[in-house]
């Protein structure tokens, strides 16, 4: 692994720290091991993640319980049509100095200043709200007012979206989806989670949970994933797969110039590489395998594939796309 001896034992102790994290969670929140699985790689990759789920699935207690055993400031944000962008940023108001009386204007920070910001059913609000995320999911920053206030670190956006109830949303923009780094369906409970989650919530029984992580804890794992060596193939694979999605491509094949109108852009490439590594590391392995490219891709590509009108009127799904693509490249 990892270069040195000091990074050989940060990956124990990740390890170690991935076992209690589940440990706690799982006090509170059952089932969906593969959604939290998923939100610790972006949690170490600083991606933001979009949960797309039916009401009732728990995904606000998930992430303000991944707040709190992350020992992380939690904020959340109900998006709804009226909301406007200083709702979020902050804005500058006038304040007046007791003894002087001067006048003077004073930047009041939005609920985006926190480490875990939960923007909740965020295509409730129109476009021109959502784009107040734009510079702060990517430059983890505002500007406002002439002056740019920085986010502390970690930053990390979880983002809802109901799939039903489509009446007065709007849609994601595409740069706007472009910016986060999972796609996240959360299904049903099996019928067994569901018979335990209706025993635990229907007895007033509360848990106390352990802090298991820390801001610095947080970052140091942030740079330990940056240093995971990674082979060429593994990268060639991961550029060639979002490559495969582009329909302008030269290389294109026919399959992707029916069902495709747009593909995935260089972004995809990078999350599909950092969340290999992150991977990697949580599963205490040295470096990372294609097969980790692979397993990652459908909920790093699914929004970031637009299919054509043929594959919507012939029910041909996003996901249907991108696993004929892992079944067809070369390995």
């Amino acid at each position: 692994m990892p270069k040195t001896n000091n990074d050989t034992e940060k990956l124990e102790q990740l390890v170690e720290a991935k076992k209690h994290f589940f440990h706690e969670i799982g006090k509170i929140v059952i089932g969906q091991k593969d959604i939290l699985d998923q939100m610790l790689i972006a949690l170490l990759t600083r991606g933001h993640t979009l949960l797309v789920g039916v009401p009732g699935l728990a995904k606000t207690l998930l992430i303000k319980s991944m707040a709190e055993i992350c020992d992380l400031n939690f904020k959340r944000i109900q998006f709804t049509p009226d909301l406007m962008p200083s709702d979020i940023t902050g804005t500058e108001l006038i304040d007046i100095d007791p003894e002087t009386e001067k006048r003077t204007f004073r930047f009041y920070k939005g609920p985006i200043f926190a480490n875990i910001v939960l923007a909740d059913e965020i295509n409730r609000t129109p476009p021109k709200t959502q784009a107040a995320l734009l510079e702060a999911m990517q430059e983890h920053r505002v500007t406002s007012g002439g002056h740019t206030y920085t986010i502390d670190e970690p930053f990390f956006v979880l983002a809802t979206q109901n799939p039903i109830e489509q009446e007065g949303t709007y849609p994601l923009p595409e740069a706007q989806l472009d910016r986060f780094m999972f796609h996240l369906n959360i299904n049903y409970p099996t019928i067994d989670e569901e018979i335990s989650i209706v025993n635990e919530t229907t007895i007033g029984k509360k848990y106390d949970v352990q802090k298991v992580f820390s801001k610095e804890s947080i970052i140091k794992f942030q740079n330990l994933t940056l240093r995971v060596p990674i082979s060429d193939n593994v990268i060639n694979y991961a550029v060639k797969l979002s490559a495969s999605t582009r329909p302008n491509e030269k290389t294109s094949n026919e399959y992707i110039k029916k069902w495709i109108e747009w593909g995935a852009g260089p972004r995809a490439s990078q999350y599909l590489v950092l969340g290999a590594k992150a991977k990697a590391l949580l599963d205490g392995r040295p470096t990372p395998a294609i097969e980790d490219i692979q397993s990652l891709a459908p909920d790093i590509l699914r929004h970031r594939i637009l299919p054509s009108f043929n594959a919507e009127s012939e029910g041909i799904k996003t996901d249907d796309i991108i696993n004929h693509l892992i079944e067809n490249i070369e390995v």
